[in-house]
């Protein structure tokens, strides 16, 4: 479903350990991390490797290729996946072996298919990236050894075993041409694409410091710091009053929550350039923008502990998938095999973790089955759908149940949930509304009507496409890539027909760039496209959240939202709010207002204007409702209306305000739809207030009155953050800062400004100047489009 960026052949991508054992309670660790030799198949390249590490990192260390994620390189680097190599090194055992009875070689992470030979002797082979080997080398250990680790390309293996697999096709053999993917990738398991705790805005993420001791005979004692936390966690699948089907929704420590966030895809095609930095900048963004759950796609990575000890940290909640994606496996014995160990691995390791709240067997297996998407003839459905059983149900749902017992197992995303157990696992229908959870994407339909949305019991996934920003691009291109036709754009296109539907989608509500000159209508065409994703998103999530309390129709009590994609694997377009190094594209902005805790949204039907009052706070507030009308052409509001004593229900989305259009217009004098916009809020007592939100009238294109607004602004230093204020002549829609290649995010950014003067801060990253930061400021606003 998904087209992402390459996915390289890396090598020892983590921690490889010596453990050694002499007695109960006797052990030590040593690594073997650090400096090794790396080679390739015939010898002709040999130069130095770090572990963990991977081969493309190391080759771009030593000048021998570019950076791979630059213009065409992806390609032309391809060689590297298909070559065979060798990580080696020699080294001392740091003890006396012999006292030692059991001598273990630990790797927590091998990319993918590799021979472990030690002094000459193979002591072990491996094929899956996602699983930790203990191979004991007791018998073949020395006071000085050689430690060769072999790696098989991972493209020709997968061919190989498919090739081995003779009783029956499994689909797909290859991606779609415009995903640009390897063949076979569903014969190997590695990445496809490259008191209590509680969630955030819910409570606070409180852990307990724990000790636990070990006392051996004789007297040896072993101690081990950890961290605990207590937490419950329920999904919840029952009759609904007034609809067919069954709820799903979650309940954490006994309590509802509505599931806000996004969708998490590897940081990087190269696992060792993923630093902890790199983690907290992503994560935090995600909890800044007033995300509680991210959902960790299939198609990629179990992540490194650290991701989700930053989670727990973060009140983050974490919607975990098994690394199986848009394809039909085998189920042979020593595929099967390598499969449980990985499971068991991962559940053990994993399963600590609070942020974790839900595994799930597979992303979209259940979909491709049910809907045909390799066109398998009936006559075989069969065979796959034993096939999917026996992977997801009779071995890694009974793995996972057995390991973990506090936290619920759905088979597939999207599933029926209870619905497609009932049905044998795999459901008729398993993107029917009244059950379970739902992918939804659509790029031709108006994004901006929300009748074309489906009322689900959760989003799961759903989401459109936008351009990365010019300064992210430019490290990555040459200036004859610089427009939206060019080769390059083509080629950094991995969704069929997604840049014409960018185009399509931001054509039916803006003017699209006619610029003279190529590289401002470059600039101008990204920008469109992210103010298009934005506001798509917006209308799509503000659907959703609206929808949790009520049924129409028999849908609705929608209790999750969770959008493609948060990050980005590299600089190319795609669904991401996050572009690649984590600099805030404007959707990511936006999700900090459609996600904050109160919210009220707008919508119109039948030509009426409705707005809803939503909240995830815990008890009930009166408040008031203000509601302005602006003319596009002047920079105060033409009128202000204030509805008092509004109920705003505690986890709950209400009706609060209904006004037939024509009426609202007479009240504010010569108000057309063309010529004003609308705005609203809520406010209360003790500074409790929601964001101010904004409702169109009508197509921008179609706007009356707009004008340039001479936008200009002065920076500040203001301790370790900078003050910009914005000083405008009239109201100006989504403006856009863009601090360049200054690392850091805006306080707001890609607003509807309705004021003359607004001070913005901006939180840099790393170390800079109020003159460094004001020489790299742009200001973008839609009148600047022509």
């Amino acid at each position: 479903m998904h087209a992402l960026g390459p996915a390289p052949a890396c090598a020892l991508s983590v921690l490889l350990l010596l453990v050694a054992s002499w007695r109960v309670g006797s052990t030590e660790v040593h690594s073997l991390q650090g400096s090794w030799r790396l080679s390739n198949g015939n010898g002709s390249l040999v130069l130095g490797g770090d572990v963990p590490g991977c081969v493309h990192t190391a080759l771009l260390r030593h000048g021998l290729i570019q950076d791979p994620y630059h213009r065409f390189n992806d390609l032309a680097y391809a060689w590297i996946s298909l070559d065979n190599w060798t990580y080696s090194r020699d080294f001392k055992t740091p003890f006396d072996i012999r006292k030692w009875q059991k001598v273990s070689l630990v790797f927590d992470g091998v990319d993918t298919v590799a021979q472990i030979v030690v002094n000459n002797v193979t002591v072990g082979r491996t094929d899956n990236m996602f699983n930790r080997y203990s191979f004991d080398i007791t018998d073949v250990i020395k006071e000085v050894n050689a430690i060769h680790v072999n790696f098989v390309s991972a493209v020709w293996y997968a061919a190989e075993q498919s090739k081995n697999h003779q009783a029956y096709k499994v689909p797909p053999e290859c991606p779609p041409p415009v995903q640009k993917g390897q063949c076979h990738v569903n014969f190997i398991r590695k990445a496809a694409a490259l008191e209590t705790w509680w969630p955030r805005g819910h409570g606070n993420q409180t852990g307990y410091n724990m000790t636990t001791t070990f006392i051996a005979e004789g007297g040896c004692k072993i101690e081990k710091l950890s961290k605990v936390y207590f937490r419950t966690v329920e999904l919840v699948e029952e009759p609904i009053p007034g609809s067919p089907g069954l709820s799903f929704y979650f309940r954490i420590n006994g309590l509802p929550i509505f599931m806000k966030g996004s969708n998490w895809i590897p940081a990087d095609s190269f696992q060792d350039r993923v630093t902890s930095k790199r983690l907290r900048i992503l994560l935090q963004s995600a909890a800044d923008a007033n995300m509680n759950m991210l959902r960790v796609w299939g198609g990629g990575i179990y992540e490194q502990d650290e991701f989700y000890e930053m989670c727990n940290e973060l009140g983050i909640m974490i919607w975990q998938d098994f690394m199986f994606a848009v394809a039909l496996y085998p189920t042979d014995h020593s595929f099967l095999d390598s499969v449980r160990a990985e499971i068991t691995h991962q559940a053990k390791r994993l399963k600590s973790h609070p942020s974790i709240i839900l595994w799930s067997g597979n992303n979209e297996n259940e979909a491709a089955i049910a809907y045909n998407w390799f066109s398998i003839p009936s006559a075989k459905k069969s065979v796959y759908a034993d096939d999917y059983v026996t992977l997801y149900v009779k071995n890694i749902r009974e793995i996972v149940l057995a390991e973990d017992e506090t936290r619920p197992f759905i088979t597939s995303s999207p599933t029926n949930g209870l619905e497609s157990a009932k049905e044998g696992w795999l459901a008729h229908a398993p993107y029917d509304t009244h059950f379970g959870d739902n992918h939804y994407y659509n790029y031709v339909s108006d994004c901006w009507d929300w009748t074309t949305f489906p009322r689900t019991r959760f989003a799961s996934e759903y989401g459109f496409q936008s351009w990365p920003s010019f300064s992210a691009l430019a490290q990555v291109s040459s200036e004859e890539d610089w427009s939206y036709a060019s080769n390059f754009s083509l080629h950094r296109q991995h969704h069929a027909n997604g840049n014409d539907q960018m185009l399509h989608q931001a054509g039916l509500h803006f003017k699209l760039p006619q610029e003279g000159d190529p590289l401002k209508n470059f600039k101008h065409s990204i920008y469109l496209t992210q103010i298009m994703q934005a506001q798509c998103i917006k209308s799509q999530t503000e659907f959703y959240r609206r929808s949790q309390s009520e049924i129409i129709n028999g849908e609705g009590r929608t209790m999750g939202a969770l959008y493609w994609q948060l990050n980005d694997i590299w600089q190319a377009p795609s669904w991401a709010s996050l572009e690649y190094g984590g600099k805030w594209k404007m959707l990511h902005y936006f999700a900090q207002c459609f996600f904050a805790p109160l919210l009220p949204v707008a919508y119109e039907d039948k030509d009426a204007l409705y707005i809803y009052g939503i909240s995830d706070l815990h008890a009930d507030y009166e408040l008031t409702l203000r509601v302005s009308l602006h003319d596009w052409g002047l920079t105060e509001p033409v009128c202000t209306l204030a509805k008092e004593g509004v109920l705003i229900k505690g986890g709950a989305a209400v009706p609060i305000y209904k006004e037939p259009i024509s009426d609202l217009l007479k009240q504010c004098g010569n108000c057309t739809r063309q010529s004003c916009v609308v705005t609203f809020f809520l406010e209360g007592e003790e500074e409790l207030s929601s964001p101010s939100n904004y409702h169109f009238l009508s197509s921008l294109k179609d706007a009356v009155g707009l004008k340039n607004p001479q936008l200009l602004a002065s920076v500040s230093q203001e301790g370790d953050q900078f003050q910009i204020i914005l000083e405008a002549t009239a109201i100006a829609p989504f403006v856009w800062l863009d601090a360049g290649n200054i690392p850091g995010r805006f306080s707001d950014n890609g607003f509807l400004l309705t004021e003359k003067r607004r001070v913005i801060l901006f939180y840099p990253w790393e170390t800079t100047s109020a003159k460094e930061l004001e020489k790299s400021l742009s200001l973008t606003s839609l009148t600047d489009i022509s």
